[in-house]
């Protein structure tokens, strides 16, 4: 049985197109130590195979590919001949899938910490505002006895206020039965199902009721520890197609 292989990071050179296929190359560290008597490796060189229709639904191309981080999923091969693979190692891809730019959410994330500190800013301002106004109220002394039986009601109300204008953060809604959400980088497609093709007609239906809903309809199934797809590989094909960061699953576990 072929050996199965993983290979993250940019293409190292441009995009090589054939007939029904694409060919690129990519590069990994090699081992830091050595056996002794033997030399260090430093770099392995692959070269990955792609077919078109794959390649073209990435959203890929000849410039982007030199620059977005891309994941790789297949096996190596010796049938190709050698001046279509320059590299050490050639690999008939099964998968390929674009990851997210690092800096972007990073950048994301700052936005979102910089927008709650503003939001609670606004909300002690707004307090300060009120204490301030009551301070500046004339009261005149019998009444003055009365706002001192009232005190501790007054301080609870700016404190209320306070709690609420900080929102607070809700998880996405998720279809029902969903047990946990995990990242869709994190899944891996049995080679079954790749060679499979869902009905595009049902395909269509769940991406339309994604885009309506702002989820899948369903969770997929997955091993607990593997991560490995059981069962939803047309919602594992809806999610992909539109991008989705996180999916929503349900476990099967090993027995």
């Amino acid at each position: 049985m072929p050996h199965k292989m993983t290979l993250t990071g940019s293409a190292t050179g441009p995009l090589r197109e054939y007939d029904r296929y694409v060919a690129f190359d990519m590069r990994e560290k090699g081992s830091p130590s050595a056996p002794k008597g033997l030399k260090k490796s430093t770099f392995i060189s692959y070269t990955v195979f792609v077919a078109k229709k794959a390649f073209n639904k990435t959203g890929l191309t000849k410039k982007s590919i030199m620059h977005e981080k891309i994941l790789v999923q297949g096996e190596p091969t010796l049938d190709i001949p050698i001046d279509e693979c320059p590299g050490e190692i050639g690999i008939i891809c099964f998968q390929i899938t674009v990851l997210p730019n690092k800096n972007d959410k990073e950048a994301n994330e700052s936005k979102d910490k910089q927008e709650a500190k503003q939001e609670v800013s606004k909300a002690q301002q707004e307090v300060a505002t009120t204490k301030q106004a009551e301070k500046q109220d004339p009261v005149s002394k019998p009444v003055a006895k009365e706002a001192k039986t009232a005190q501790p009601e007054v301080k609870e109300i700016p404190v209320q206020e306070k709690k609420a204008a900080q929102p607070k953060k809700k998880l996405p809604t998720q279809p029902k039965g969903t047990k946990d959400v995990v990242s869709f980088d994190e899944i891996i497609v049995p080679e079954a199902f790749l060679k499979t093709r869902p009905n595009p007609v049902k395909t269509e239906e769940v991406i339309e009721f994604v885009k309506r809903t702002g989820h899948l309809d369903k969770p997929l199934t997955i091993e607990k520890d593997s991560k490995v797809l059981k069962d939803g590989y047309r919602r594992y094909i809806v999610a992909k197609t539109v991008k989705m960061d996180k999916v929503p699953v349900i476990y099967e576990y090993l027995k």
